[in-house]
């Protein structure tokens, strides 16, 4: 095989391994733990509302959505980070993000809990 043909089909085989969505590793102990802290965070805020699709969702029914959608999905996310990413902040079918609403405002679901972890990292 000639060096073109090789770095073609190295390059093929790269980009084709990146969009199948190649299962990482499980998350470690302590990925696992931020990642449920983020969940039991939604659950506990009574004054949250999760909307998802334009639906609006009480948070123990945020909560169930994402332990459902980190059941079905959770391989492609291996930190917290990643869960936020391309699991917890947007539908997997319609691309649409999801929003929060608490204390009179509407804010990206992505924001709302970074700042979480961003608070679970510091450990305050």
């Amino acid at each position: 095989m000639s060096e073109r043909s090789r770095r073609v089909f190295l390059g093929a085989a790269a980009a084709l391994l990146a969009g199948a969505g190649v299962a990482r590793a499980a998350p470690s102990d302590a990925e696992a733990r931020k990642i449920e802290s983020l969940i039991r965070f939604v659950e506990a805020r009574k004054d949250l509302r999760f909307v998802r699709n334009g639906s609006g969702h009480t948070a123990a029914q945020a909560g169930r959505f994402l332990r459902g959608k980190l059941d079905s999905m959770g391989k492609s996310a291996s930190t917290a980070r990643e869960f936020i990413d391309q699991i917890a902040t947007r539908s997997s079918t319609s691309g649409q993000p999801y929003t929060v609403e608490t204390e009179g405002r509407s804010i990206p679901a992505a924001q709302f809990l970074g700042d979480e972890l961003a608070r679970i990292e510091r450990g305050s």
